[in-house]
């Protein structure tokens, strides 16, 4: 199996073939695996050219594709709240072929961005607002009689913050679709 020290090779690097999440749901678990390492390998090569966050997108890599294989994204809403873990969900979401111009002039956020991809719900950087932004994107749902997922994922600090305890009050007293996900 492929690991940081032995880079897999272009004609062989299953990420290239990812284009979307979709294509990860035919893959089964061992190529799965593969794909982790390959995203990891992605993300060190960028960040160590470009700079940018890596050891909070290296510790995500696993947690992202699990969600991106089990909910089905876009249609299920993926609310990240430390938008500076988003790079492995970027590469899968159809960044991939622009993913080297990371934090470059005109090139890809380091953060989630509306603007790039219809999988990036909210423009975040490190806000503690997921789980209420969740909520929020739940209770439309529920109005529209839409029973799709809204899934909030918070870490890396943010649950320090005020703010995600009322979204968690506010959430335990409604009864709507939200799956919070502590990292």
């Amino acid at each position: 199996m492929p690991t940081i020290a032995e880079p897999v090779q272009e004609a062989t690097c299953l990420l290239d073939t990812i284009d979307s999440p979709e294509d990860l749901r035919g893959l089964d678990l061992e190529n799965l695996y593969l794909l982790a390492g390959e995203i990891r390998e992605r993300i060190i090569k960028t960040v160590s050219e470009n700079g940018g966050h890596l050891a909070p997108c290296l510790g995500v890599v696993e947690l992202t594709l699990a969600l991106h294989y089990t909910f089905s994204t876009p249609q299920d809403k993926l609310v990240w709240d430390v938008g500076h873990q988003c790079y492995a969900h970027k590469l899968i979401t159809g960044r991939r072929k622009k993913f080297h111009t990371l934090r470059q002039h005109q090139g890809v956020s380091g953060f989630p961005k509306r603007a790039e991809s219809e999988y990036d719900v909210v423009e975040t950087g490190h806000s503690s607002t997921s789980i209420s932004y969740g909520l929020g994107l739940a209770a439309a749902k529920d109005l529209q009689h839409d029973d799709s997922k809204v899934i909030s994922i918070i870490g890396d600090g943010s649950m320090t913050a005020g703010l995600a305890f009322e979204g968690l009050n506010h959430a335990g007293d409604l009864d709507k679709n939200l799956i919070v996900i502590l990292n």
